[in-house]
């Protein structure tokens, strides 16, 4: 059995749905920016990847819109846009108990940082009852689950930032097994707080010091500093092959392999041979019966840090050799999304499969001699392959890489 990438619900800096997202990665168009005045991250962040404000009570109402963390705000927008977007009503076009949902992310922390203000400010009276279903992880899975009526598999993962990624791999996992005929998988982070930002700037391990955001993010070039903090949520709706041919749906692109594993090296740097990430990409072209010479196209993790961007550099080489496939990471343009990366990149995987184009690395001005490798840069590259990979590394040394393969007609509806 195949898992085809049916639907797709983006929510990111880069643009809201697929036309949107997908149009800023072949054009250009940046969603960095500096935190506006009032944004609870203003003081923290010199450049963010930031979402306009959501209307609580356009997904939900009742006491329940004071409560609902801005994570599971996104993984719910999303969710409906996916499931409409695959043409798909849970009961109706797929029974509710061979249906999954599997959402990765840090969970609800702005929330957890609020109830510890107001407990020190006003004591413990202050502290909301609605404190656990604000932070636990899985709420953006159980809330979806309720709002479609998803009655099969629900979970969450925590995988850093090769969650989201880890979450569409667990859902090809369900389809082969025969558990689900349909996954809505991904991830949704929103990290855009104080705490949050101030671990990540005082590790210096973001962008700094540039005069326009938008060319803050920088992966592979001489000039990178460090990766930029965005938020956001992307959400697949992965299916059964023979479950969307009874619909008449082809798909967005299959997911023909994956390769998953760790680097037990370090907390939070990773193998500097890239041993981990090489493997790991070598597990996804097994999976998919393929060889190197096959994929057309990586789409990188490419974060735009010294060690990763080299070392990621240096698993590609050694399973491509060096310069053997063409290269380029989006996050130029959304920033790092933690978790949610992965989903994103898979879905601009995807459609750069399906359109035949392949967005490119911007601000890629003057590429690190460390970081030699074929890279797309400046302008989308046309390609005609039918394979293409997307990598996402997380803290922990998690290795995630999907193989995505190209589908011969587009998505109905």
């Amino acid at each position: 059995m195949t898992a085809l990438i049916t639907g797709m619900g983006l929510f990111t800096p880069a643009g809201r749905g697929v036309a949107e997202t997908f149009d800023a990665l072949l054009t250009g168009r940046s969603g960095l920016s500096r935190p506006p005045e009032g944004h609870p991250a203003r003081d923290s962040l010199e450049v963010a990847g930031v979402l306009p404000e959501i209307d609580p009570r356009s997904v939900a109402s009742g006491p329940e819109t004071k409560v609902l963390d801005r994570v599971v705000l996104l993984a719910l927008l999303t969710a409906a846009e996916a499931l409409a977007d695959a043409g798909l009503q849970v009961g109706r076009d797929v029974d509710p108990e061979r249906t999954a949902v599997i959402v990765g992310g840090v969970g609800g922390m702005s929330t957890l940082e609020r109830q510890i203000v107001a407990r020190a400010d006003r004591g413990r009276a202050a502290v909301s009852p609605y404190l656990l279903t604000g932070i636990l992880p899985n709420m953006p899975s159980a809330r979806i689950a309720i709002a479609h009526g998803i009655r099969g598999y629900s979970s969450s993962v925590g995988t850093a930032c090769a969650s989201g990624a880890q979450a569409v791999a667990d859902g090809v996992r369900l389809i082969r097994a025969g558990e689900a005929d349909v996954v809505v998988c991904g991830a949704s982070e929103a990290p855009l707080f104080g705490t949050f930002a101030d671990t990540f700037t005082n590790a210096r391990a973001l962008a700094r010091g540039w005069d326009e955001p938008t060319e803050a993010s920088r992966p592979f070039d001489k000039r990178r500093n460090g990766f930029v903090l965005s938020e956001g949520a992307a959400l697949l709706v992965l299916e059964r092959d023979g479950h969307a041919a009874a619909r008449g749906v082809t798909g967005y692109a299959a997911v023909a392999g994956y390769g998953t594993n760790t680097d037990a090296y370090h907390p939070t740097a990773p193998r500097p041979d890239g041993a981990g990430a090489a493997a790991c990409m070598r597990r996804a072209l097994a999976a998919g019966g393929i060889e190197p010479a096959d994929v057309g196209y990586v789409n990188a993790h490419g974060t735009g840090t010294r060690l990763g961007d080299v070392a990621e550099t240096t698993a590609l080489a050694e399973v491509f050799g060096v310069g053997g496939v063409p290269v380029s990471s989006t996050k130029a343009l959304t920033g790092h999304l933690l978790g949610a990366s992965g989903v994103l990149e898979a879905a601009a995987t995807a459609l750069a499969l399906r359109r035949g184009l392949l967005p490119p690395t911007y601000h890629l001005d003057d590429p690190d001699p460390e970081c030699e490798a074929d890279h797309v840069r400046a302008v989308p590259r046309p390609t005609r392959t039918d394979h293409a990979l997307t990598n996402s590394f997380g803290f922990g040394g998690q290795n995630v890489s999907l193989l995505l393969r190209r589908v011969a007609t587009p998505v109905a509806g």
